[in-house]
């Protein structure tokens, strides 16, 4: 299964293979900056999985402020549009910016696959779902220990108190 992407010109195409392995919500500073908005929605897929079909994205790396790693933007370099990220902490995989699917409703967001992250900095009045996945911080620390989620029995608005970790 083959689903499609691309910037905003056009000029900068791309194809996944298969679901992705899970979706993450992303509510830190970085990608509240890098999307313009309260969060990212992110599927992640591995790196063999994604094809560019058209063109050659340009790159931005920076370093995570929170884990100390590399990460790099890949973009439109006519228009712009950032269509997927890398990560040197997780070599293994992509991290793609959702609304750039010629569909982006094709992939399920379903309690199973998917989980809130960075919490901590999530925009006051975002709602997080019932039954899914929620983390303060990142899913796991830096040395790769697990972190245990918060699943709320209850639609969440940020802002209330949340359950420590």
């Amino acid at each position: 299964m083959l689903n499609h992407g691309g910037c905003l010109c056009g000029a900068l195409r791309y194809a996944t293979r298969d679901e992705p392995l899970r979706v993450t919500i992303c509510h830190c500073k970085f990608c509240q900056r890098a999307t313009g908005s309260a969060y990212m929605v992110e599927p992640i897929f591995g790196k063999t999985k994604l094809e560019i079909t058209a063109g050659t994205p340009a790159i931005y790396t920076l370093t995570s402020a929170g884990s100390g790693k590399q990460v790099t933007i890949h973009f439109c370099p006519t228009c712009a549009t950032k269509l997927f990220l890398a990560f040197e902490r997780f070599p293994e995989i992509v991290g793609v910016y959702a609304g750039t699917f010629d569909d982006p409703n094709w992939f399920a967001r379903t309690p199973k696959t998917l989980r809130h992250i960075y919490l901590s900095s999530a925009q006051a009045g975002t709602v997080i779902p019932a039954g899914v996945k929620a983390y303060s911080e990142h899913t796991m620390r830096n040395d790769g220990t697990p972190l245990v989620p918060v699943t709320f029995e209850e639609p969440h608005v940020i802002g209330e108190q949340l359950d420590a970790q």
